[in-house]
């Protein structure tokens, strides 16, 4: 449990929250925020968020520790 509490503070005071993350993938691709995850991807923690627009559902990824929006892509399938 130590550990734990150690690299969660550790992340919480080097990475963006998950509010800023959704905000700046909505001025990317504007719509309505459907899930939000905080994934490791390539050893970098990275925000996946989906928007649901008109066309269909779109997953932004968002660096957690800069705030850049890495890739947008389009989903093929979403129940």
């Amino acid at each position: 449990m130590f550990y734990y509490s150690l690299w969660d503070g550790y992340w919480g005071r080097y990475r963006i929250d998950a509010e800023t993350a959704i905000q700046t993938a909505l001025q990317r691709v504007p719509g309505q925020v459907v899930k939000v995850e905080l994934d490791d991807e390539n050893g970098f923690l990275i925000y996946e968020i989906d928007i649901r627009t008109p066309s269909g559902i779109y997953e932004v990824h968002v660096n957690a520790a800069t705030g850049q929006v890495l890739r947008i892509e389009m989903e093929d399938e979403w129940f």
